[in-house]
Parts: C-alpha cells; sequence; structure tokens
C-alpha cells in the first residue's frame, strides 16, 4: 500500500527546548524548511503547550504530540479525546493492549503511534526491565497489538523498520527517531541509531529529527540538507 505523503512532510522536527518563547523562535528561524514539529514533555513542562500547539497549526505547521500516555484506559481516552479537532496529526501511546485500545476509541481526527521500544534502550536495557526476549521480537509484538488495537502506526527505531514492512500490515504507519545525519556522539543518549537514507530505505515514512537541527550553527540550513537527503533516497525508491 503506498502512503500520500509529501516528501517535505516526512521530516519531523523535534522542538525539544525549554518553553514556548524558545520554541516559536526556533520556528520562525526554520520557516518554510521545517512542516512538521513534535511537542514533547519538555515543553509541556514549560508551560503554554497548548498556546503553542494552536500558534503551530495557525500557521499551517502539522502537529506531533509527543506525550506516551501511559494510564488507566479510561484515563488515557480522556486524555486523548482533548487533542481531538485541534489540527493535531499524531499523538503517542505507551502500554498494554487495553490503554491503546482506549486511545484508538477515542482519537477521532488524530492517529495515535504506539510506542514499540525506545531508541535510547538496548539489550542491556531490555534485561534492566525484564524483557527476555530480543530487541526485533518484542518491536514486531507491540507493533501487531497496535495494529489490533485500532492504532494507526509506531514508533520505531529504523533498525526494525524493516523487520516491521516485512512482517506487518502495510497500513502501518512508522516513525522513526533516533536519526543522525552524521556520526553519533558519545555523549548521545540514542543507541539504536540509523541514516535518514538507512531509514527512509528500510521502510520508514517518517523521520524524526532533533538535536542535529536544533544543536547546529545554522538550523535551517541543517533542516535543508535533511530535506536533501529525503529527496534523494525518495527518488531511489521509486
Amino acid at each position: 500500500m503506498k502512503k500520500s505523503i509529501p516528501d517535505r512532510e516526512r521530516l519531523i522536527f523535534a522542538l525539544d527546548v525549554a518553553d514556548a518563547a524558545a520554541a516559536r523562535k526556533l520556528v520562525e528561524r526554520l520557516g518554510d524548511a521545517v512542516q512538521f514539529y513534535k511537542i514533547g514533555l519538555e515543553l509541556f513542562m514549560g508551560g503554554e503547550y497548548f498556546p503553542l500547539l494552536d500558534w503551530l497549526v495557525a500557521r499551517d505547521k502539522r502537529v506531533f504530540v509527543d506525550l506516551k500516555f501511559f494510564d488507566v484506559p479510561a484515563t488515557v481516552g480522556a486524555a486523548v479525546r482533548q487533542l481531538r479537532n485541534r489540527g493535531v496529526t499524531f499523538t503517542t501511546v505507551h502500554g498494554n493492549q487495553s490503554i491503546m485500545e482506549a486511545a484508538a476509541e477515542a482519537k477521532g481526527d488524530v492517529k495515535v503511534l504506539g510506542v514499540t521500544v525506545l531508541t535510547s534502550l538496548d539489550r542491556g536495557d531490555l534485561d534492566d526491565l525484564g524483557f527476555k526476549c530480543e530487541v526485533e521480537q518484542l518491536v514486531l509484538s507491540r507493533a501487531r497489538r497496535a495494529l489490533e488495537a485500532g492504532c494507526d502506526g509506531v514508533v520505531s527505531s529504523g533498525l526494525e523498520a524493516q523487520l516491521l514492512r516485512q512482517h506487518i500490515d502495510a497500513r502501518l504507519l512508522v516513525i522513526t527517531p533516533g536519526i543522525r545525519p552524521v556520526e553519533n556522539r558519545p555523549s548521545d543518549d540514542q543507541k539504536r541509531v540509523v541514516s535518514v537514507e538507512q531509514a527512509l530505505g528500510y521502510g520508514a515514512d517518517y523521520i524524526v529529527v532533533g538535536r542535529p537541527i536544533r544543536d547546529a550553527t545554522d538550523p535551517k540550513a541543517a533542516a535543508e540538507l535533511i530535506q536533501g537527503q529525503i529527496a534523494t533516497a525518495r527518488r531511489a525508491a521509486t
């Protein structure tokens, strides 16, 4: 199944800054280089989260509310319902089948993404958490369960995107964080990372990029460089 996604919307910029004022300044600096923004917990705790969301939507930006809802099913459903009819494209949910089902039932015009395995986790971390299966097995299991629950897609490392495409229904949206256009730095907390070209080649529909753009000397130029890499990868795939 071929999805109709404009190439320049495949880049989702993780707007991980301390407050709404810093976020607006960075969005204005990026201009038309970025069409899709992810706003997460740091901004939520910084205040003005929903005014910022509305500000982005008013500027024709697409918005990914990444709050990884995890609570009793009724509470998760009620939280997801609050996002309806306000221009939100994606939101994320953690948890078991009943939690994902509650989110999917409440989603309305919002697409719900199940989180598989965070890209900051590796085999050792899964052992610490009590998971005895391999990362790939866990990702496949959670993706299947997300689709069965009525979710629209998953958040997954690009390392597992190819596996998802081989074994899961093509309707599944795959959003891939942990993208590193250059070599990963030792201080980086992302462990399971891939390049732009690898992620798209493996089957990701969207890529999420944060620090490589935010911390660049020229964030707009960095975003445009990644947009160019996306265009090249997409041409190679057709």
